[in-house]
């Protein structure tokens, strides 16, 4: 069964960083998206980087694009998202999330259907 767990989240001020990780387990292949989702109070949870695991190509909301870089670490079977230039509306709980095995192409990588594999989520929270 494959288990994510988020961290590194936590508070900071508008215009500071924070990088997310995490941490995958229970894996038994590796043609697989994976990707960061957040969701602040109120809102639908929502798709912001998606990367194939063991690719690069990765896809960014426009909301995050050129602040946030997802990465990963294919011995750790960890991945990355590394926020700079952070905003108040950035605040949101974060989600990590894995599609089934053997996606090799996916057109839609930010969509939340498309991922069925999910982490408890991590807390952001952003001052001005």
């Amino acid at each position: 069964q494959v288990h994510l767990v988020e961290s590194g989240g936590g508070s900071v001020q508008a215009g500071g960083s924070l990088r997310l990780s995490c941490v995958a387990s229970g894996i038994t292949g590796t043609s697989a998206y994976m990707a960061w989702f957040r969701q602040a109070p109120g809102k639908e949870r929502e798709g912001i980087a998606a990367i194939y695991f063991g690719g690069d190509s990765p896809t960014y909301a426009d909301s995050v694009k050129g602040r946030f870089t997802i990465s990963q670490d294919e011995a750790k079977s960890t991945l990355y998202l590394q926020m700079t230039s952070l905003k108040p509306e950035d605040t949101a709980m974060y989600y990590c999330a894995r599609t089934g095995e053997g996606r090799w192409y996916m057109s839609t990588p930010l969509k939340r259907t498309e991922y069925i594999h999910w982490g408890q989520g991590t807390q952001v929270t952003v001052s001005s």
